[in-house]
């Protein structure tokens, strides 16, 4: 059995199947685990801080976990790292079977820290019978000095062990998204999987073909040759029920969007061609009688969340990380002119849509996921990307 914790809407079970193998997911999420069960995943609804370990022993061959990182994460407070130390000593308890979870939670900032150090439970636990074969587990990149201590432990119970950082990007994820990694073997030496593409495409070479350039949002979502169509934005909830849990000043109504004017975003490729239509062609041409009318032409771009520093990436790059769950983080496409010299106001902004993200995230566009559209971009945003884990 292949036992994977904290196992969300189905990242690493996605990459399972399409390597023909089957893990079987503990999570907590009511709508993850829907999802799951609408993807054919074997599920158990619990609580990993609470499951019993004996059902487990003597039956596991590989530990995958993925802790929820929102005490970590850029996106939130990252209490995480006030409550490092804490979390350290809980690690060095579990790995000589003392539970001092109890004691160690009542003093954490963030009650969602500890969660890191669950696997070295079930660890401890699956070791006294010579288990699991191996293990992989991923958090964001602060984590990594956990991993470091993981590994050290790892090693004395005889296991191959490689931690570091690796970047989605590299992989043939449309996300320069970074992860801190740890994998681990008994049966042979722990690396970190060869990169298929890179920042740049590379030349082939006596050693063989180079690495692909990095895959743009573009070419993840098919943009290539037609046009983005502009979505139906309603409020309300979906599957799930309930209010939109994100409500936004950039929605407009279908209606409304043709009144003004449209745009639809075109990768650089396709920059000559107009990204507008309708009334402002005519009022340029109103304007400039003689000259034949030139409309605006925008190229899109997707800026990630609302704060200043967000990150913001053209059609034609990885997205950055796509993290949801906050009205902050809140992702949009926008709209930039290709030239100074571009005429009329830029189009309003277009929330991104859940089956966007869940693309740029790998998942198959016809990913069953459950919920609400708020849910579902939490599911999406805590999700690893199927085809890092697949690697």
């Amino acid at each position: 059995m292949i036992l994977d914790l904290f196992a969300g809407p189905g990242g690493w079970s996605q990459a399972l199947a399409a390597l023909g193998v089957r893990d079987v997911g503990l999570e907590w999420d009511e709508w993850a685990c829907k999802t799951r069960a609408a993807a054919g995943q074997l599920t158990i609804r619990t609580d990993v801080a609470a499951y019993p370990l004996w059902p487990l022993l003597g039956r596991i061959t590989g530990l995958i976990a993925s802790p929820p990182c929102q005490a970590w994460s850029m996106a939130g407070k990252r209490l995480g790292l006030v409550d490092q130390p804490l979390v350290h000593q809980a690690v060095a308890d579990l790995a000589h079977g003392r539970d001092t979870r109890k004691q160690l939670l009542d003093t954490c900032r963030d009650p969602r820290s500890l969660l890191a150090a669950e696997p070295m439970r079930y660890l401890h636990a699956l070791n006294q019978h010579g288990q699991p074969e191996w293990v992989a587990i991923e958090e964001v990149p602060d984590v990594l000095p956990l991993w470091r201590q993981y590994a050290a432990i790892l090693r004395t119970w005889g296991y191959s062990v490689w931690t570091g950082v690796l970047n989605a990007a590299d992989y043939g994820v449309p996300q320069t998204r970074r992860r801190a990694i740890l994998l681990a073997s008994r049966t042979r030496t722990a690396v970190p999987p060869p990169p298929t593409h890179a920042k740049l495409a590379e030349p082939e070479s006596l050693f063989g073909p180079g690495r692909a350039r990095w895959v743009s949002m573009a070419e993840a979502l098919g943009w290539g040759a037609t046009d983005r169509p502009v979505p139906t934005v309603c409020a309300g909830g979906g599957p799930g029920g309930g209010p939109e849990p994100f409500p936004s000043g950039s929605r407009k109504t279908l209606s409304d969007a043709r009144d003004r004017g449209t745009w639809k975003p075109h990768p650089p490729a396709t920059s000559g061609a107009a990204v507008t239509s309708g009334r402002r062609e005519q009022t340029v041409a109103a304007e400039h009688p003689g000259v034949q009318a030139t409309p605006p032409v925008w190229r899109s771009t997707l800026r990630n969340n609302n704060q200043a520093n967000a990150t913001v990436r053209t059609i034609d790059e990885p997205a950055g990380t796509l993290f949801f769950g906050h009205r902050a983080n809140e992702g949009v496409w926008q709209a930039e002119p290709t030239a100074a010299t571009s005429l009329g106001a830029a189009p309003d902004p277009i929330r991104i849509t859940a089956a966007e993200a869940g693309i740029l995230q790998t998942f198959p566009a016809d990913y069953p996921w459950q919920g609400n559209k708020g849910q579902i971009f939490s599911q999406v945003g805590n999700a690893v990307p199927p085809r890092l884990a697949a690697h």
